[in-house]
């Protein structure tokens, strides 16, 4: 699979937050953390540098999660009725993605997407089948700042009804062929085919990259 080009200052930035917030977590001296804290200081000034964010305002998203740095993971649920794709409205943006979003800690996959898919479409849903597990940051726009993985299932819809939450304005099915706007990190056509492709051939087995 084709990838477009990363954004080089933002590739840096988010390694060297990586670089720094692992050596935090097994720096033994003052001066060991003394010199990471500057790197993380570093990172952070980048990223205002070439955006409006405060560098302070970086700073302390930077250092949200302590500890031995490792990728966040997004879960996002393909569900379809009669040949059409369910999608939400998401109120950040106004475009559209399947129903999904960071997982939680403690909770098995299949009941965080089953729970995702309920919160921000109204409808049921149960995962059936692993469509893909994607590299998040170099699929279309990256996430934030931090690296990610975007793990896709195939969802059998159960029932419910459509609802908008606080998350999204609007719900709805829609053709592969004629689908509105789509919000590019967090729905893609990479991801739209792969549903596609599986859908045709259930003994596809699970995209990775």
């Amino acid at each position: 699979m084709e990838h477009d080009p990363p954004t080089p200052w933002l590739e840096w930035s988010r390694e060297i937050q990586s670089l720094s917030q692992t050596g935090l977590a097994f720096a033994q001296t003052h001066y060991e953390r003394v010199r990471y804290h500057r790197l993380l200081e570093l990172a952070s000034e980048m990223v205002s540098h070439r955006t409006c964010l405060d560098s302070d305002d970086v700073l302390r998203t930077f250092q949200v999660q302590p500890g031995y740095a490792t990728v966040k993971v997004d879960v996002r649920g393909a569900v379809v009725r009669d040949d059409r794709i369910l999608l939400v409205r998401e109120r950040t943006d106004g475009r559209w993605a399947m129903p999904g979003g960071w997982a939680d800690v403690g909770e098995y996959p299949s009941d965080m997407i089953s729970r995702e898919i309920r919160e921000e479409s109204g409808y049921e849903a149960k995962p059936v089948r692993l469509i893909g597990v994607y590299d998040a940051n170099r699929a279309g726009r990256p996430m934030e700042f931090f690296h990610a993985y975007k793990v896709i299932f195939l969802c059998e819809l159960t029932g419910g009804a459509p609802a908008a939450s606080d998350e999204t304005s609007d719900v709805g099915f829609f053709p592969f062929d004629d689908l509105p706007s789509l919000s590019e990190h967090r729905t893609n056509q990479v991801h739209l085919l792969e549903v596609r492709r599986h859908l045709a051939d259930p003994t596809r087995p699970a995209a990775f990259d």
